[in-house]
């Protein structure tokens, strides 16, 4: 083997000639063997460029000792024998066979690894495919509630009539340093009243608990004038004490970064302007670990609903699926836990009637849907397709409230409500 090399290598140096070469083998430094040779020019009998091709000279040969030195190896390692000889009986380098191993291992890993990205990839594309055919669905969906509400040829109002928003008193967003909680109170016209019964708000003949069939329109309430009010949070007390009424309506004008350092929830009372109880959520993550889609720190999410308060967030245990825990409203202390299958950063945003959560598809895409539905009283989860309005694009803030039975929402600098309509009980 070591021959051939030799003579390949020759026959290109020499360009196929006969001339002699005077081969040298010895022990260089370090005790390995090395091979040199020489060989006449027969053409120049000076070297007039000498000095500079020395080095070039030393370091091809360097190269090809070092060549030579790893076919020695190579035949060691094989069984074979070279200048030295060969270890009795071929055994092999236990490194060798250690790092032989290890490749072994990390090959059929990654051959297990290749087969669980191709069965993720055929899971995500079937939901793509069913994700399609609900969004086709939802598209059917709308075109028939429109067709109902406006059938053609028929007179009357103009949608624009119906969609007018009622008027309501200018607010003023606070500064971006802190937040404040205020209180408004604001007259209701006979024309909204009209709008929300031309929209199917239920009335009191109602007023029992159901499922979730459908959600109107938005309808403006109110509107920020700077970028203060991109993001907030409003609501109505659904049980007031005086001196509030059902007729204050609650805004955070910003949400803010403050509260996000922990995973405690606390109850103020307004009227003391103090603490009353305060209570840390086991294991909540917190700090943008298990937010909604839309991020904003929406960790821990407080809910209610005609059953009582809920909280809605994810644990580590979870692994990042929803969480939902009733709350006591007067000590805050948990009276009983669900952990459902819903990824919370896979869904916008939820809110619970009746002790049935539900979720939001997306907080931007205009016409998204109520995608899932998770029932307390049967620890069971269901898909649905109930068309879902995001009119501007942003929807941050989504919570229902049992008095009015409205979802109330912050959508893009907009206080909006939306309309519901629940199954009999």
């Amino acid at each position: 083997m070591l021959g051939v090399w030799l003579l390949l290598w020759g026959s290109v140096a020499l360009g196929g000639r006969a001339d002699t070469a005077f081969l040298r083998r010895a022990h260089d430094s370090s005790g390995h063997c090395t091979y040199s040779f020489t060989v006449a020019s027969p053409v120049e009998a000076a070297c007039p460029e000498a000095a500079s091709g020395v080095p070039e000279l030393r370091a091809e040969l360097a190269a090809l000792a070092a060549r030579l030195s790893r076919l020695e190896s190579r035949e060691r390692g094989a069984g074979g024998s070279g200048p030295r000889g060969a270890e009795p009986g071929g055994a092999r380098d236990p490194q060798q066979v250690a790092a032989a191993s290890r490749l072994e291992a990390a090959y059929g890993e990654l051959l297990r690894a290749k087969s669980r990205l191709e069965e993720e990839k055929g899971r995500l594309e079937r939901e793509k495919e069913e994700l399609g055919r609900r969004l086709e669905s939802s598209a059917q969906e709308i075109t028939r509630l429109r067709a109902a509400r406006c059938p053609p040829g028929r007179e009357g109002p103009g949608r624009d009539t119906l969609r007018a928003p009622a008027k309501a008193p200018r607010w003023e967003p606070q500064p971006l340093s802190y937040q404040e909680l205020q209180s408004e109170r604001s007259e209701v016209p006979v024309s909204r009243l009209l709008e929300e019964a031309a929209l199917g708000r239920p009335g009191k003949e109602d007023s029992g608990c159901g499922q979730l069939l459908w959600v109107g329109e938005p309808v403006v309430f109110g509107r920020a004038d700077s970028i203060a009010g991109k993001y907030g949070v409003w609501m109505k007390d659904p049980e007031p004490v005086p001196p509030f009424t059902r007729d204050n309506t609650w805004r955070v004008d910003t949400v803010g970064t403050e509260p996000r350092q922990s995973r405690s929830v606390a109850r103020y009372d307004l009227r003391g302007e103090s603490i009353t109880a305060e209570r840390e959520i086991p294991g909540a993550g917190y700090h943008g670990q298990y937010p909604y889609s839309w991020g904003g720190y929406t960790d821990i999410d407080l809910a209610v609903d005609e059953t009582g308060l809920w909280v809605i967030y994810s644990t580590e245990k979870a692994r990042g699926a929803i969480v939902l825990s009733k709350l006591d409203p007067e000590t805050l202390e948990i009276r009983r836990t669900w952990e459902t299958n819903i990824r919370k950063r896979g869904v916008a945003n939820s809110f619970l009637i009746c002790g049935t959560l539900y979720t939001v598809s997306s907080y931007s895409a205009p016409n998204a849907t109520i995608n899932f539905a998770y029932d307390t009283a049967t620890g069971t989860s269901r898909a649905l397709s109930i068309p879902f309005e995001n009119r501007f694009r942003y929807l941050s803030m989504l919570d229902y409230n049992p008095a009015e039975r409205q979802l109330f929402a912050w959508d893009s600098f907009n206080m909006v409500t939306y309309p519901v309509r629940l199954s009999r009980p």
